[in-house]
Parts: structure tokens; sequence; C-alpha cells
């Protein structure tokens, strides 16, 4: 019988400077967003663009050379897998969240090109707050990584 695929490739442009966060276990995590754009011609004749939007995870070692050399617009080419999450908010809602959970990250372009801030600015803005699998499973930004004693998928 055949497997299900579950793969993703982008090349994109960053919608924000690298977030990077650490768990309780000391797991670096990694969460930005990336902008992909696609256009097409209309019925009448005008070019339409089209920007659409990917929540990104990265873990490990990885999250932690994201977060200290990519800024905000530079291009990036990633791989990964899609990874939706639920949670309930305060008020008893079920809330779902997709994300890409990247595997492979090559930066294009050269850093702080485009961004506001340079990678050595950016490295003391890192959350260092230690916080625990369940919380970050029941937070919006990022979720642990479904593998034997927390260890990252890479």
């Amino acid at each position: 019988m055949a497997r299900g695929v579950n793969k993703v490739v982008l090349v994109g442009r960053l919608g924000q400077d690298p977030e990077l966060k650490y768990t309780n276990s000391g797991t670096a995590v990694c969460t930005f967003s990336v902008a992909t754009n696609d256009s097409y011609t209309n019925r009448d004749g005008e070019r339409v663009d089209t920007t659409e939007w990917h929540n990104i995870v990265v873990w490990g070692r990885l999250a932690e050379i994201c977060n200290e050399y990519i800024d905000k617009g530079q291009q990036v080419y990633l791989e990964g897998q899609l990874q939706t999450r639920s949670w309930e908010d305060r008020d008893g809602n079920k809330k779902y969240r997709t994300e890409v959970k990247a595997r492979d990250v090559v930066f294009l372009g050269r850093p702080g090109t485009k961004g506001s801030s340079t990678p050595s600015n950016r490295r003391s803005k890192a959350v260092h707050e230690p916080m625990d699998a369940a919380e970050y499973a029941s937070s919006e930004k990022v979720s642990p990584p479904n593998e034997p004693n927390g260890a990252p998928p890479f």
C-alpha cells in the first residue's frame, strides 16, 4: 500500500525577524513567517499579484542558525512538512494553526540586505525563558517536536 507524502518546498521572503525561544529541556525553537508571491492575468487582461503567508517553525541547532543569520525581507529556500496544531483559547473555543515544520533552510541573498536589524542586534532579542512542552503546545506560536525524549527532529 502506498504511503502519503507530506512535503513542502517554499522560496519566499521573511515577513519578520525570526523569534527564538527555548524549551525547558534547552531545545531551540525559531518561528517566522515567509511570503510567497504569484501572479496571473484575469479575464480583462490585467495582471493580478497575490501573496500567500506561511508560518514556519524550525527546531534545534538549525533554529539558532536561522535566528543568527536571516533577517526580515531576506529570501530563503526551505523544505519541511505541514503540521496542524489545535488548542483551546481562554473562552474554550477550539483553535487551529497550520505551520511548516522546516527541516532544511537555505539562505538566499546576503544577510541584512533588507531587514531593519542586523543579525548581531537580533541575538540579544532571543527569549531564554524556559517553557515546558505543554506550554508550547498550547501557544499560538510553536509546538514541540513529536520525537522520543523531546529530541529535535533533525
